[in-house]
This record gives C-alpha cells, sequence and structure tokens, in this order.
C-alpha cells in the first residue's frame, strides 16, 4: 500500500454522524445555520490536507429511517442547502474539494449541472457533487410531481436507473460547451463562437433535455461524481457513471466482494481503462487513549444509540490507520471518515490521524495538485462534443 497513495476525505453533517453528538461539550449546536461553522470545519480539513469533503443534504427532514419520517425531536432536524453552503465556503479555502450532496430524484438534472458548474468555478476547479437518490414517499409529497409503487426493491431500480439518466445529463451538459467557446473577439463585437456550443439531445424514458448549458464548460472539464453504494443497484451506478463510491464494508473480505462487483459493473460499461475509486465509509470515534474513545462512544449511545450504516471505529488514530492498511490491501482506493462527533473528531482526523499516516509514508505531506481531479489522479477529459473542424478553427 505504500506505493499507492492514499486518498481520505471527511463527510459533514449536522454536528457529527452520532445522534447525540449535539449534546457534547465541544460541539456547537446554535451555529449550525450558520456559514462561518461549516467554514471552520472546511478550513480545518483542509489544514489536514484531505483530498475532499462531502456536504450531507436531503429534501426532507432528516430521519433514522431511510424510508420514512420519523418525526423525532431528540436529534439535529434541519440544514442548510448544501450546494448554497459550498458556494459559499469554496472561496474560503485554496486547495481541498467541495462535494455537495444533491438529490436527484426530485431535482432537474439541468440545475444540477449549472450549480456544480458554477461551484467550480468559485472554487477554480475543486467542485464535485453526491448524487442522491430519495426514496421516501413524504419527500415526493414535498414536490407532489409522482407516487412511489410500494414494492420498495422495484422503488429502488427505478430510482438508481433515473440517477444514472441524470448523470448523463448532467455530464453531457459539462461537454455542451466546448473549451474555447467563448472567444471574446472586441474586434468582430463576437463573444460567443456559437459553433462551439452544442445540443446534447438527450431523450430517454425519464428526461429529454436539448441543452445546450446556460453555464460554459467548467475548469476541470467534468467535476467530480459520487455516490454512497450499499447494494447491487448503486455499486452498479458507480460502475457506469460515477469517479467515486463511497462504500460500507463490514471488513476486508466484504470490501473485496464490493470492489469486485463495481469493476464488474464499471467493465460492462467498457470503462476498464478509467479510474473509479471506491472509498469505504467509517464512522469513526478518535482519542489518544484507546479506551477514553470507546468510553466516550459507551457514553453516546448511552444517550442515544448509533445506528449508522457504517462500520464505527473507536480507537487511536494509531489503530485507525491500522485498519486502514488492512482495509486497503483489499482493494479500495481511500477512505471517506464520518467524524462522530463536529468538531471534535474531525480534529482528531487532520491532527492525529494524518501525521501518523505521514509517518508510515502513506499520504501527502502537501498539496501537489491545483484541482480536485489532480488530488485524486484522474486526468481531464476531453469533451465529447469538440470535433476536428471546431478544435482547429475559430470561425
Amino acid at each position: 500500500m505504500s506505493d499507492t497513495p492514499l486518498h481520505l476525505g471527511v463527510s459533514l453533517d449536522g454536528a457529527g454522524r452520532h445522534p447525540a453528538a449535539w449534546r457534547e461539550p465541544g460541539a456547537r449546536p446554535d451555529e449550525l445555520f450558520t456559514a462561518g461553522y461549516w467554514a471552520d470545519l472546511v478550513a480545518e480539513a483542509e489544514h489536514g490536507l484531505l483530498d475532499l469533503v462531502t456536504i450531507d443534504d436531503s429534501l426532507g427532514l432528516q430521519s433514522a429511517d431511510p424510508f420514512a419520517a420519523d418525526d423525532r425531536v431528540d436529534q439535529v432536524r434541519g440544514r442548510l442547502d448544501a450546494s448554497m453552503l459550498a458556494a459559499r465556503i469554496a472561496p474560503l479555502t485554496a486547495h481541498i474539494g467541495i462535494l455537495p450532496t444533491v438529490v436527484v430524484t426530485h431535482t432537474e438534472p439541468f440545475h444540477v449541472s449549472t450549480t456544480i458548474a458554477t461551484i467550480d468555478y468559485v472554487s477554480s476547479g475543486r467542485a464535485g457533487v453526491q448524487v442522491r437518490v430519495a426514496a421516501r414517499p413524504d419527500d415526493a409529497a414535498l414536490l407532489g410531481r409522482r407516487t412511489f409503487p410500494a414494492d420498495r426493491d422495484a422503488l429502488l431500480r427505478e430510482l438508481f436507473d433515473e440517477a444514472a439518466d441524470a448523470v448523463e445529463v448532467i455530464r453531457r451538459l459539462w461537454d455542451s460547451w466546448e473549451d474555447d467557446a467563448i472567444v471574446r473577439d472586441g474586434a468582430t463585437g463576437r463573444f460567443v463562437d456559437r459553433e462551439r456550443l452544442h445540443y446534447i439531445d438527450f431523450e430517454g424514458p425519464r428526461f429529454s433535455v436539448r441543452g445546450p448549458s446556460i453555464t460554459p464548460r467548467p475548469p476541470q472539464g467534468q467535476p467530480v461524481v459520487a455516490a454512497l453504494a450499499h447494494r447491487a443497484e448503486p455499486f452498479a451506478l458507480v460502475g457506469t457513471s460515477c469517479d467515486i463510491g463511497f462504500v460500507t464494508p463490514r471488513d476486508a473480505a466484504d470490501a473485496r466482494g464490493i470492489v469486485a462487483a463495481i469493476r464488474e459493473a464499471q467493465a460492462g460499461a467498457g470503462r476498464e481503462a478509467e479510474t473509479v475509486h471506491v472509498w469505504a465509509d467509517l464512522t469513526v470515534v478518535l482519542d489518544d487513549d484507546a479506551a477514553a474513545a470507546r468510553d466516550r462512544l459507551a457514553r453516546l449511545d448511552a444517550t442515544d444509540p448509533c445506528t449508522d450504516d457504517a462500520r464505527v471505529v473507536a480507537g487511536t488514530p494509531a489503530e485507525l490507520a491500522d485498519l486502514l492498511v488492512e482495509l486497503g490491501e483489499a482493494g479500495l482506493t481511500g477512505f471517506r471518515l464520518r467524524p462522530a462527533v463536529l468538531p471534535d473528531d474531525l480534529r482528531h482526523i487532520t491532527r492525529g490521524l494524518v501525521p501518523e499516516l505521514q509517518r508510515r509514508g502513506l499520504f501527502r505531506t502537501a498539496y501537489e495538485a491545483t484541482t480536485l481531479r489532480g488530488h485524486l489522479g484522474l486526468p481531464r477529459p476531453a469533451d465529447r462534443y469538440a470535433t476536428a473542424d471546431t478544435a482547429g478553427s475559430h470561425s
């Protein structure tokens, strides 16, 4: 693993991943709806030289049940729009990638495309998006445009098929302006070369989008697309459509099976030559003393038990580093850590785990790239609509 750079990101959500996090002495629940709170968290992540942060989001209020509202009032409820936060925070940072979560089930891909392209511009090439589906009927009721089948498996197949179409539309719209479409020729009075703007003409069962986008091609060409994947349908979405898949293996053997499923989907989509990252999500409770970390988790669980979809790890930064090495041998290319309590566990990541990984030669000691794609070792892709004629002529 020492021959391969370890990629590392964090998931930012409310007061932390643990449902009791907002009650901790170091938490800042009174600041959750301020820009400064989020700017501080992202600045801390950048201090730790992390590849990226993701900012969680949803349509309806948070719920412990992924398929229904829970109406609880003893946990954090309510949030700021992740994309708006990303646009606000991006200019305050210089290196780290920023991926807001966007629910594509009820959001037009045209709007997602322009939003993320805009964040890519204001961040100078550090934007991405985590696409999410919404399977809750109460989410659908917020917009009132559709109903869901009662069969949950059929519903998930439908939603992830729709998500794949949405990503295809988003990606085509990012390419609908060639890189040199803006000519700014004052002598002729021509700002845009119309021959370098393209209709995408997407026709599918869910979307009919002509294009082009209103926003020129983003600085990265294609901002990074990610998705959280727990089962076959999102594994296929990652393999066919994404740059990063966030997965939740129980152990190394489980990780190998998940990676194999995604690689199979990747090969089926003809993407064998492309880099598709598979990162494990881990919820972390960290302390310099292992017993203290485990005691803190026990105390948090006694207040409000954590039933996370990801593996929960309580221990020292060195113990977590050992686990990352073990899981990395299963074919994972990186890890997205979910701090149980913010900002406490984020600081343990940036000021404890990162130095430990650096001592082992497993993590960067400085940012070497200027874009998120660069951090991830992804090339800037060519525009699918550019032709030899438009590439060689400004007429």
